[in-house]
């Protein structure tokens, strides 16, 4: 699990809670309005059902949980995994990488490898993984775009109800009762579209935008070491080819090249 999502996501809460509590007379109840709730959640909810499929929408869960899960590989890992096959293939031949694959956990590498055991041509394996690069990027760009419309809509109707708010409480200024329910609903609407919008949705799909970037690099490593492979590279030469997509920070922090 990425703490640091955790991390901010409960720390933000915490704040707001406290800040609350702190203000003299404030209580939580104070800020909990159903018709507030139901403008911002339902209005949001229906914007996106119009702006995406509903396939789309589905496929949300799965992306999403790039932002809680830590990445568990890593260039140093997979840079020392790509010496450890170019050498075996050196001295054994392509073939003997099958004994390899039973270890590798990475579907998009275990496929290629497979590709490359099973003799196809160097093009044509490029050709499946770039391939499969493009709708797994399809997927991440349409996850972080349903994020990033939240956080449009989400602020857009807490404007929607205060402005419903409003006109209800205009329209009542002759019955006082009416005015402080009136005035929740105008101003806690604001309150919550900026809280899901800034708190949770635009975080989120930064985070999102940032581990697709990560694991980006990760697949062209991949692709880059295994085309390396199969040209009868020699394990410093793989790493040399896998390192130049790195920035030159992790480079360094990787030591000079054995």
């Amino acid at each position: 699990m990425d703490l640091g999502t955790v991390l901010g996501m409960l720390s933000g809460l915490a704040c707001l809670v406290v800040a609350v509590l702190i203000t003299p007379r404030g209580h939580l109840g104070m800020f909990v309005d159903y018709p507030s709730m139901f403008i911002v959640l339902g209005g949001t909810t229906a914007a996106l059902f119009m702006n995406f499929s509903l396939r789309d929408l589905a496929g949300l869960g799965r992306v999403l949980r790039n932002a809680f899960v830590a990445s568990r590989a890593s260039p140093g890992l997979l840079i020392a995994d790509f010496r450890r096959y170019a050498d075996l293939a050196r001295r054994e031949g392509i073939l003997a990488l099958e004994r390899v694959t039973g270890e590798v956990r990475d579907p998009f590498l275990l496929s290629g490898l497979q590709h490359a055991i099973d003799g196809l041509d160097p093009d044509v394996i490029q050709d499946l993984m770039k391939t499969e690069l493009d709708y797994m990027s399809a997927r991440h760009e349409r996850g972080v775009k349903i994020l990033r419309q939240i956080g449009t809509y989400g602020p857009s109707f807490g404007m929607v109800g205060t402005l419903i708010g409003l006109v209800v409480m205009l329209a009542n200024l002759r019955e006082p009762d009416a005015i402080g329910p009136s005035m929740a609903v105008a101003i806690i609407t604001t309150f919550y579209g900026a809280v899901v919008a800034y708190l949770f949705a635009v975080p989120l799909a930064e985070k999102m935008a940032i581990r697709h970037g990560e694991e980006l690099v990760l697949r062209e490593m991949m692709m880059k070491g295994l085309a390396s492979i199969q040209s009868g590279d020699s394990p410093r030469v793989v790493e040399q080819k896998l390192r130049v997509l790195l920035p030159p920070r992790m480079r360094e922090r990787l030591g000079p090249a054995r």
